[in-house]
């Protein structure tokens, strides 16, 4: 990434604002309830660069959507915090390599925040990003999405970007009222056991790579949330699976629980001390991604054996 900066393409920069076109200064978009508008439609080859987002509330009831190509469905449609790593429609500030965020209301419900991503997103013929307001009432939206137009904008083993938002609540738990890590607990969870009943983040079909997701929780119990394991299935059912871990904050790099910290691979983007309850966790492995031919299947335990109903809600990129 470095290298390429000092790297000379012929590629043209563009851009797709909210800016006020009479230049005054009203540059924001409004949709009534149930509307759904386009940001940009843009005729490629190329790739998005940046994509920058504020609003003042609405953060799960505005969905995000993106389609590459003229595709027949879109590859992105998820909520737009979740989107950018705040699930629960609770605003705040971190950073990693993909997102960044800014609120001058941290860990606030529907608080005003700007949202960026990072995300290389190349496609050959179009991209077209839409944004629905699912809401009862009037939202505005202020934009900026940046692109490049060139020829090699997405070489042959270039993918598609896709991102796929998931949700369960609450989450079927067999024994809610048990606490983790306790013997009552501590049942045996594999082969289809596992297969069927983890909570899946991410079940697609194709070729292509896993690059990471958030999870957000909402800890209706109080006890530790995160005790399950991830188990990730490559190519179809086998065990045990190609990936398994050993418990959740495991798999999203901390350890011993999820401290309040935001790295640039992986960390906490809301802190449930900070807000009653409500946590979103994130892992990005870029340099690490799961590689698959025909399909996979990404799934993680809530709580050991899956005995938590909490809420649990996710997106896979």
């Amino acid at each position: 990434m470095h290298r390429s900066m000092s790297k000379i393409r012929r590629a043209k920069t563009g851009r797709a604002s909210s800016w006020d076109t009479t230049g005054r200064n009203f540059d924001w978009w409004y949709f009534k309830p149930g509307e759904t508008r386009v940001l940009a439609d843009i005729k490629g080859p190329g790739r998005i660069t940046h994509i920058w987002m504020t609003q003042p509330s609405h953060l799960r009831k505005a969905l995000l959507k993106i389609t590459w190509d003229n595709a027949a469905k879109p590859s992105v449609l998820v909520p737009l915090g979740d989107f950018f790593g705040l699930g629960h429609a609770i605003a705040n500030t971190y950073d990693c390599f993909l997102f960044a965020t800014s609120t001058g209301r941290p860990n606030e419900m529907n608080a005003n925040v700007a949202l960026n991503s990072y995300i290389q997103m190349p496609f050959r013929e179009r991209a077209v990003v839409e944004l629905i307001n699912e809401g009862e009432v009037e939202h505005f939206q202020y934009f900026y999405i940046d692109y490049e137009l060139a020829e090699d904008a997405m070489d042959d083993d270039d993918g598609y970007f896709h991102a796929e938002f998931r949700r369960q609540n609450p989450f079927p738990g067999w024994a809610h009222e048990i606490p983790a890590n306790t013997i009552e607990a501590n049942v045996a969870s594999k082969e289809k056991t596992a297969y069927n009943n983890n909570y899946i983040i991410l079940d697609t079909k194709g070729l292509g790579h896993y690059i990471g997701c958030n999870l957000s929780v909402t800890n209706f119990q109080g006890t530790w949330w995160g005790e399950g394991d991830d188990m990730i299935w490559v190519d179809g059912y086998k065990w045990p699976p190609d990936l398994h871990g050993t418990g959740s904050e495991d798999y999203l790099c901390h350890a011993w629980g999820m401290q309040k910290h935001g790295h640039l691979r992986c960390g906490t983007s809301l802190h449930e001390a900070n807000t009653g309850g409500y946590q979103t966790s994130y892992v990005h492995h870029i340099e690490n991604p799961v590689h698959f031919r025909e399909s996979i299947k990404v799934t993680i335990e809530c709580g050991h054996a899956n005995h938590l109903a909490n809420e649990i809600s996710s997106v896979a990129y």
